[in-house]
C-alpha cells in the first residue's frame, strides 16, 4: 500500500488550483452561479407575468363616441373671488378655490411700449 499516491494527488491539485489554472476554475464556478441566477430571474419574471391580468378584449378597448371625436375646448377663465372676512384667512380656511368662464374671451396683449417679460418694454441700453 503506497501511501504517497493520493498525497501527489492531493499537492497536484493544490498546485493547479494555485496556479494559472486555479483562474479557470473559478471563471467555471463564476459562469455557471451567474447562469443560474439568470434562469431564476427569468423564472420569477414569467411567474410575475402570469399572476397579472390579460390584456383587454377587443370589446373592451375605449370605443369613439357616437357624435364623432371629442374635440379641445379653448376659454380663459377667472378665478373665483377670495372670501370676505373680518378675521384673518389662512389657507387651509379656504377650501378648494375654482374658476369661472371670463367675461371677454379675446386674448390679452401686450400694448405697444407697456411692461413685457423683459422689463419695460424700451429700447433698452446699449
Amino acid at each position: 500500500m503506497d501511501q504517497g499516491y493520493p498525497r501527489r494527488m492531493t499537492n497536484a491539485w493544490m498546485d493547479l488550483a494555485a496556479g494559472p489554472g486555479g483562474l479557470g476554475v473559478w471563471l467555471i464556478v463564476a459562469a455557471v452561479v451567474v447562469a443560474g441566477l439568470l434562469i431564476g430571474a427569468f423564472a420569477f419574471g414569467s411567474r410575475q407575468k402570469r399572476r397579472e391580468s390579460p390584456p383587454p378584449r377587443p370589446e373592451e378597448q375605449p370605443r369613439m363616441p357616437d357624435e364623432g371625436p371629442v374635440h379641445e375646448t379653448r376659454e380663459r377663465r377667472e378665478p373665483d373671488e377670495m372670501p370676505k372676512s373680518d378675521e384673518r384667512t389662512l389657507p387651509h380656511d379656504l377650501g378648494h378655490q375654482s374658476s369661472h368662464t371670463a367675461s371677454g374671451q379675446e386674448r390679452p396683449r401686450w400694448d405697444e411700449g407697456s411692461s413685457g417679460s423683459f422689463g419695460s418694454g424700451g429700447p433698452g441700453g446699449r
